[in-house]
């Protein structure tokens, strides 16, 4: 294209090269009309660069799951810097352990990224919607429109991103031709920047198709949901308090309304285009953990205390673990996703490497479950929390002692989500390599690649069995299940999974915590969280879990961490329910520990942390890069 590339860091026109679409397209040359020029001319043009500008959104959100090592119950593996150069350098980088301090700075090229999709995506409607006005087919028109309403969701999707992360930043919705248009711009206050994306969103309804046509497009379901998605949040805001953003004011009154508005907006998801859960959202079936021998038996003078009697089943998986599989691509729980290409395409989506081990097909594991995350899984025959389990360290004793996390019978009888999410000792898994299976493979933490025996039961002796333990890096005693294919065929950055934005148990759990703000509990919600936790084959919630607001929020709170873990959202939550301090302890505290399954601690953050620490992860710097550049940039109070 003609179009210059200007050097305003702001804008950050060199993210162009982010997608390999826009790369083709930076060769072309512009036209005002669909007759004339070597580009902007046909159908296939406008939906080819549609494509770059959702590729360049794709690579800000579809590694999402490292957010989660901003919470409590997800550890990145050391201190797990997304260059991402698999994908030619194109995703953001980020620091993502919770640290109390400094934390901000590590979002700098998050924050230059998202303006370069931004930029991408104006520049696409700008040309798009001279095409469309050049034209007198009225039938090109309408699909000219729906290209722009497309562009237009992706801008508005990373607004979103931009005024979660730091509150009040530039808004700039017009193809910029000149740096001096945008040189000398100051931040757009977050309410104006929220009621345009209101606006567009408004838009953008009426012209998405109910369903799309096409895989890897969008229709009315995910503009509806992110606008509800956006009314929450701008609801928390208001109804929590937003001090860090000292030019933003919040009112109860404003909260009631965007409260109101989500739930309206996530009803229509729920109610008008026939979407439901994963398979019905029934649990499915779920093998049982390990056996162990019990304590004090001998066969023929063997003491068989807390050896391996029978490894934990992995034929018979959960629904709920095929849902994060590329088996459910297109299915309608999926209300906003992006679309990956699998093989042989540099295009694929990395969840295999970053969630399983060497065992599979190389694979790094440096996403890991924390130990703390296992109390959350509630029993399927009470429908409560279980007894804590209790770190020991390992012995023969242990794997037979009641409530040991070494003890595979500890973790029976729990939600079927637990099971499909995590694996502790004695779980299996499919190994892969060369893209073949080579048998499933059982875990034992700390014994990675090594001998691992199993005494299966023969009449009244014993058979001894061999394997070789799952070789796969954990510091927690924990590792993920979720997200791992179970089959071969694809090697570990070659997967075609397609990463959610916004799930329909998602949109429930938003729902009935809307709905919870203006009334309390309803009969609604209540059903809405219940058909959660069905699909972790869990009973319905007792009567006192739903008597009054707080204890509701208790058990909406309850279903997002363990029905949303590895999906980005958890730190989300924290900061715009105001709950960090809760969580780590607050100002000046002992901080937050966590523990091994041994016992042994392996993190410790928030150590007699300042009340400016704090501050400093509600809300980030504006990069002092773009602040040196422009003048008219202000800085967000924690960082000044």
């Amino acid at each position: 294209m003609n179009k210059k590339i200007y050097k305003l860091s702001l804008v950050f026109l060199a993210a162009l090269s982010l997608a390999s679409c826009r790369d083709n397209l930076l060769e072309q040359e512009p036209t005002d009309a669909l007759s004339s020029g070597k580009y902007w001319k046909t159908e296939a043009d406008a939906t080819s660069a549609l494509a770059g500008v959702i590729s360049d959104t794709r690579y800000l959100f579809n590694r999402d799951y490292y957010l989660d090592g901003m919470g409590e119950y997800v550890k990145m593996r050391g201190n797990s810097f997304l260059s991402n150069s698999g994908n030619n350098g194109r995703a953001y980088m980020g620091r993502w352990d919770y640290l109390p301090w400094g934390f901000g700075g590590w979002f700098e090229n998050m924050y230059k990224y998202c303006y370069g999709a931004i930029d991408h995506a104006n520049y696409v409607i700008d040309h798009v919607s001279t095409m469309r006005d050049n034209t007198q087919s009225e039938e090109v028109k309408k699909k000219m429109q729906v290209v722009i309403a497309e562009c237009k969701l992706m801008r508005a999707l990373i607004y979103f991103r931009l005024i979660s992360w730091w509150g009040d930043v530039p808004y700039i919705d017009w193809n910029v031709k000149s740096n001096a248009e945008v040189a000398s711009m100051p931040r757009t206050p977050i309410s104006e920047i929220y009621a345009k994306l209101i606006a567009d969103l408004d838009e953008i309804e009426q012209v998405l198709p109910a369903k799309a046509k096409v895989l890897g497009r969008y229709s009315k379901p995910a503009a509806i949901a992110l606008r509800g998605k956006l009314n929450l949040y701008w609801a928390s805001w208001n109804h929590y308090g937003w001090p860090e953003l000292d030019t933003f004011t919040p009112s109860e009154a404003e909260a009631q309304r965007a409260y109101k508005a989500a739930r309206e907006d996530f009803g229509k998801v729920i109610n008008d285009f026939n979407l439901d859960l994963y398979r019905g959202g029934e649990p499915g079936v779920c093998d049982g953990p390990a056996e162990m021998w019990p304590k004090g038996t001998k066969i023929n003078g063997v003491d068989m205390t807390g050896k391996v009697k029978k490894l934990g089943g992995a034929t018979n998986l959960p629904n709920y673990f095929y849902l994060f599989t590329p088996k459910a691509n297109g299915d309608g729980e999926f209300v906003f996703t992006f679309q990956q290409g699998g093989s042989s395409t540099n295009q694929g989506e990395q969840l295999m490497r970053d969630f399983a081990g060497r065992t599979i097909q190389y694979s790094q594991s440096w996403v890991n479950p924390r130990a703390n995350i296992v109390d959350r899984y509630q029993s399927t025959k009470t429908g409560d929390f279980c007894e804590p389990l209790v770190a020991m360290s390992p012995s023969n004793n242990a794997r037979v002692t009641k409530n040991s996390s070494l003890n595979p019978e500890s973790y029976a009888n729990r939600d079927y989500r637990m099971k499909a999410t995590i694996m502790w000792d004695y779980e299996q898994i499919m190994g892969m390599m060369s893209l073949k299976e080579t048998g499933l493979s059982p875990y034992e933490y700390k014994n990675w690649e090594g001998p691992l025996d199993v005494y299966e039961e023969d009449g009244d002796a014993y058979k001894k069995v061999n394997y070789t333990s799952y070789n796969v890096l954990s510091t927690t005693g924990y590792v993920f299940r979720k997200f791992i294919r179970n089959y071969a065929g694809q090697d570990r950055t070659d997967g075609d999974f397609n990463w959610p934005v916004i799930r329909l148990a998602d949109v429930f759990l938003m729902y009935a915590e809307a709905d919870n703000e203006i009334n309390g509990p309803t009969p609604t919600s209540v059903a809405l969280v219940n058909r959660i936790r069905h699909r972790g084959n869990l009973p319905a919630l007792k009567a006192d879990k739903y008597a009054d607001h707080d204890s509701f929020f208790d058990a909406i709170e309850q279903e997002r961490i363990v029905e949303l873990i590895g999906e980005g959202q958890r730190v989300f939550d924290l900061r715009r329910w105001r709950r960090l301090e809760k969580v780590y302890g607050g100002p000046g505290s002992t901080g937050y520990t966590w523990y091994d399954v041994f016992g042994a601690q392996e993190n410790q953050y928030w150590v007699n942390s300042s009340i400016l620490q704090y501050q400093q992860c509600y809300i980030f710097q504006i990069p002092e890069s773009e602040r040196n550049k422009n003048s008219n940039l202000t800085q967000n109070k924690p960082w000044r």
